[in-house]
């Protein structure tokens, strides 16, 4: 077994990061048991920095803590991800009415790059999806409210648990990149409350294709 050569600053954080990934990418499905002497011995480290890692991951809901039977790959039910598109909904389509509002003339063409290269990658499902994070991201760091950027990471970070399969479906890359030219068409014109219903039904239209 190839071990993986992590550097002694921050340990678990690091190892924390590392499992994340291997969620995100279904390496560690849903639902499936971590063997924590496996992981221990892969990594090279001791159990210590492990379980801490795993108190992290439990904190953001990717991990399940089982009593006497250890930890598991969080799974989400139908209603999880109903639960987290409403709630991200609701804070992004905020964030875009602040942005609308407020933003600068550079901020608004930085976001009119972004949603280009989006439709340049649009035959590119993985590179869509960074893409379409990067978007949501800008406009959450345009609307500089630290409090609500937490909230989305973390439910961010729920929603990859179902990970984006959803872009997968038949003809959601193209129905994706038209609710974000709405978006954008908002943004630009400066109309907020435009800019919070594009982005809510961008949502909405996101949960169908999720479920």
């Amino acid at each position: 077994m190839t071990r993986k050569t992590l550097t002694p600053s921050a340990l678990y954080e690091q190892v924390a990061e590392q499992l994340r990934q291997r969620i995100f990418q279904h390496e560690l499905a849903p639902g499936a048991w971590i063997d924590e002497l496996k992981l221990a011995e892969e990594y090279g480290i001791s159990r210590t920095p492990l379980r801490e890692a795993l108190k992290v991951l439990a904190a953001e809901g990717l991990v399940t803590m089982k009593v006497r039977r250890g930890a598991y790959v969080t799974e989400v039910s139908p209603k999880d991800i109903a639960d987290v598109y409403h709630l991200l909904s609701l804070l992004e389509a905020d964030a875009a009415k602040v942005v609308a509002d407020t933003a600068s003339d550079e901020q608004l063409a930085a976001l009119r790059e972004t949603h280009q290269q989006l439709v340049d990658n649009t035959d590119d499902a993985d590179r869509f999806f960074e893409l379409n994070e990067s978007f949501h991201m800008q406009i959450l760091d345009y609307a500089d409210n630290r409090w609500r950027d937490q909230l989305v990471a973390d439910l961010r970070k729920v929603m990859k648990l179902n990970r984006h399969k959803s872009l997968f479906k038949q003809g959601r890359i193209k129905d994706s990149l038209a609710e974000h030219e709405a978006i954008m068409s908002a943004l630009l014109q400066r109309n907020g409350d435009m800019a919070a219903t594009a982005v809510r039904e961008h949502f909405n239209n996101g949960l169908v294709a999720a479920t």
